[in-house]
């Protein structure tokens, strides 16, 4: 009792001098240590690298972490760093930043004149020039890429490679017979990258909450996030206890901090500088079509004797999978199955329980699967229809579906606060085993964040993973990378295809060598010829299901 109250009164100076001292002396060594550190650093015998000057958030609050997770946590902010890029300026104007309308992509020759065939890779160099045509001299461009035939109803996605001198290639896996054709887009100039960049850095409150609070007939409402300006006004710490996952709101005027009742979406303050408007104007500078120079067809030639097959994995080059006939065909995953019939599907999750968490594009499931089995009865929990939770039961199959919506941040409608819940706490309330199916993906409302909130987030989660495989190995678990969607101005502020393809990154590391599977919405979706959407639309989503299902049921002898 004594230290907290010393504690609490810290600031009024009111505690013994001696614990003052030693507070100090403690505050003194570990500045010495972090000094020695970094002599170590440069004589080269440091057992870690000194972290190095990553964003700064000033208001933002983070728990210590352990030196392994700071170690991975520098790490992964080192490996997602993206080129240098530059911004405008007195220098630099609109004129001088990319312009898709004038850059170009071209087809390579096949080498040595042959032709392509089924499993040969296709390159394409793609050269990028200003308002003025004048050629760029620095990279920091997002770029994606496809290769498709939408009278097939086939498409693969292509990996982008920056060359740093205003150059990219995109290479292209060649998985099906007759014609192709390459689409480039560019997503954001580089110049606009720069801008994501300082508004993470000076605005991660730019999507901000609220929370509503109330005691009999006394109600107020205050701003709540991760990341909370300093005033005067005290502050009410909702840190979760068991994950350190860290969420204040601003304490109300009149009431304690226990009587908040709700969490909503209080709205978007974000701010851009003069000029920098223009640099996420769609149909010209922001999702873009880049043309050819030159065709943008090739012919793809049967299978040669003794070709290669095409690989993939959870983090090497190589897609996932592509798309023919509408189809997905998944190339680092399990033969996918068609699972078209009520019937089939029941058979397949018969005696399963299928626990759902995450954000609403995982929910959309949830719906698919409700929709689709008749004898999947929901049951009504009286809770929100965006944000759950939601349980469905077929007794006669013994099968349960539930959904539950991560933790904070939440972008939604007033949902209360009790339902609030972190999937790594969720994690470790299963059993598990072999009849148990884990879903998870949690990736869109991070995006207006620092990099670290959401690498911390996803170190719990797999800690909780880890656990739950430990207790019950045979328990499966898969889970849902970022995907493209529609960008105009407000969406490229607040969840840019930027912010995801950097958590995307993350997410693949994170779980890399643990026994999980990654469902690639990512390239699902970048592959087909539908317009990209924050909610891939139904065929997609079918598709997914598919790839799902195959996991928990696989074709015999695949």
């Amino acid at each position: 009792m004594k230290v907290r109250a010393c504690r609490e009164t810290m600031v009024s100076f009111r505690c013994p001098k001696y614990p003052a001292i030693f507070v100090f002396l403690a505050v003194f060594v570990f500045l010495l240590a972090l000094f020695n550190m970094d002599v170590l650093e440069h004589k080269g015998r440091s057992s870690y690298p000194l972290p190095k000057h990553h964003l700064q958030h000033r208001f933002c609050s983070f728990q210590p972490l352990s030196p392994e997770d700071a170690l991975e946590e520098r790490l992964l902010l080192d490996s997602i760093a993206w080129p240098e890029t530059p911004s405008l300026s007195a220098s630099l104007s609109l004129e001088q930043t990319t312009h898709p309308a004038h850059s170009r992509f071209t087809i390579l020759p096949e080498k040595g004149g042959q032709q392509w065939h089924v499993g040969d890779q296709l390159e394409v160099m793609i050269k990028m020039y200003d308002f003025h045509g004048r050629p760029k001299k620095s990279g920091g461009d997002f770029l994606l890429a496809r290769l498709h035939n939408r009278a097939l109803g086939a498409g693969v996605a292509g990996k982008v490679l920056d060359h740093l001198n205003g150059s990219y290639s995109a290479v292209f896996s060649l998985l099906w017979e007759g014609s192709a054709k390459v689409e480039v887009t560019l997503v954001h100039p580089s110049e606009a990258v720069t801008v994501l960049q300082r508004l993470t850095r000076e605005q991660p409150d730019r999507i901000f909450f609220k929370s509503a609070f109330r005691s009999g007939s006394v109600s107020e409402t205050t701003t709540c996030n991760v990341c909370l300006r300093p005033t005067q006004q005290p502050l009410c710490n909702f840190t979760d206890l068991t994950t350190g996952e860290p969420w204040f709101c601003y304490k109300p005027k009149n009431l304690s901090c226990d009587t908040r009742i709700s969490n909503y979406n209080g709205g978007f303050n974000g701010h851009l500088k003069a000029n920098e408007e223009k640099l996420f104007k769609s149909g010209n500078n922001m999702k873009v079509s880049i043309q050819a120079s030159g065709s943008a067809n090739v012919t793809i030639f049967p299978k040669n004797k003794d070709q290669p097959e095409v690989k993939s994995n959870i983090v090497q080059p190589g897609p996932a999978g592509y798309y023919y006939k509408g189809v997905w065909q998944s190339i680092s995953g399990p033969t996918v199955r068609q699972f078209n019939t009520p019937s089939v599907i029941n058979q397949c999750l018969k005696g399963k329980v299928v626990h759902l968490y995450g954000d609403s594009t995982v929910r959309q499931w949830f719906e698919y699967l409700n929709k689709a089995l008749p004898d999947l009865k929901q049951f009504d929990l009286h809770s929100s229809v965006r944000v759950g939770p939601f349980i469905a039961l077929n007794y006669a199959n013994n099968i349960l579906v539930t959904y539950q919506f991560h933790g904070p941040p939440v972008r939604s409608i007033s949902v209360p606060a009790i339902e609030l819940h972190y999937i790594a706490n969720e994690l470790d309330r299963l059993v598990g085993g072999a009849n148990t199916v884990v879903v998870f993906g949690i990736w869109a409302h991070f995006s207006t964040f620092p990099t670290e909130l959401y690498i911390r987030r996803l170190q719990n989660i797999r800690r909780a993973v880890v656990r739950l495989l430990d207790r019950a190995p045979d328990t499966l678990i898969l889970i849902r990378t970022a995907n493209p969607k529609a960008m105009p101005l407000r969406e490229a502020l607040t969840n840019s295809d930027w912010c995801s393809l950097q958590r995307d990154k993350v997410l693949r590391a994170m779980f890399k060598g643990l026994n999980v599977h990654l469902l690639d919405v990512w390239e699902m979706v970048l592959a087909h010829h539908l317009p990209h959407d924050l909610h891939p639309p139904p065929p997609i989503i079918k598709n997914i299901i598919d790839v799902i299902l195959s996991y928990i049921c696989p074709q015999k002898g695949s």
